[in-house]
């Protein structure tokens, strides 16, 4: 499996982590579990935003993302 299909699917993953700390953050009535919920979901978020660069950079970068004409 090719890096760049590695990545995609470990981005993947985060957003849906990120989706369901976020949930937790709003179902919970624990005050300081909706605060713990909402900072994992921004941690997670940070590396998804980290990961879709370095996803970018591998599709620019690796000859099989590259359009063959």
């Amino acid at each position: 499996m090719p890096v760049g299909t590695k990545v995609a699917k470990a981005l993947a993953h985060l957003k849906q982590a990120q989706s369901a700390f976020e949930a937790f953050s709003l179902e919970t009535k624990d005050k300081d579990a909706r605060s713990m919920y909402h900072e994992a979901a921004q941690a997670t978020e940070a590396l998804s935003q980290s990961l879709e660069q370095r996803l970018e950079r591998i599709r620019e970068e690796e000859p099989e993302y590259k359009p063959s004409y």
